[in-house]
């Protein structure tokens, strides 16, 4: 019986999770939207966020992180620190899924204009632990 309720427990967890379009969008070898769910879904809406500028989305304009507007910044300390700062913002406003634990942001010797970010999390739900690199380019895109 014991089994059984915990399965029933991490099924309802993983429920809550969602479920919604694969990003970026794939379309399924019949022909249908590609979907993602559970820590794959958290993973993405985390990707989403910090992909979109704050104003990018006209119906929700608070939408986003304040990243892109630091575009052309020096790659100093200062600007790590505001990344930093600005990814902690936006995630714990517009992701309630997640606790965030530590956002860390360093850049590469070798590459002066780009920053990795590093967020690492504790889905609420279910207890699980996460963490994904997302590269920032603050004056090209990677290889030019």
């Amino acid at each position: 019986m014991a089994a059984s309720t915990i399965t029933k427990s991490g099924d309802l967890a993983r429920r809550f999770l969602g479920v919604g379009w694969k990003f970026p969008l794939r379309i399924t070898p019949g022909g249908g939207f590609d979907f993602s769910s559970g820590e794959q879904s958290v993973e993405e809406a985390i990707w989403i966020l910090l992909g979109t500028a704050k104003g990018e989305r006209q119906m929700l304009p608070r939408f986003g992180c304040g990243i892109h507007d630091l575009v052309f910044a020096p790659n100093n300390p200062a600007t790590r620190g505001n990344v930093q700062h600005l990814v902690k913002d936006a995630l714990t406003e517009w992701e309630p899924r997640i606790d965030v634990l530590d956002v860390s942001v360093t850049s590469p010797s070798n590459e002066e204009n780009t920053m990795l970010i590093r967020v690492d999390y504790r889905i609420r739900s279910n207890n699980t632990f996460g963490n994904l690199v997302y590269p920032f380019y603050l004056t090209e895109g990677p290889g030019e």
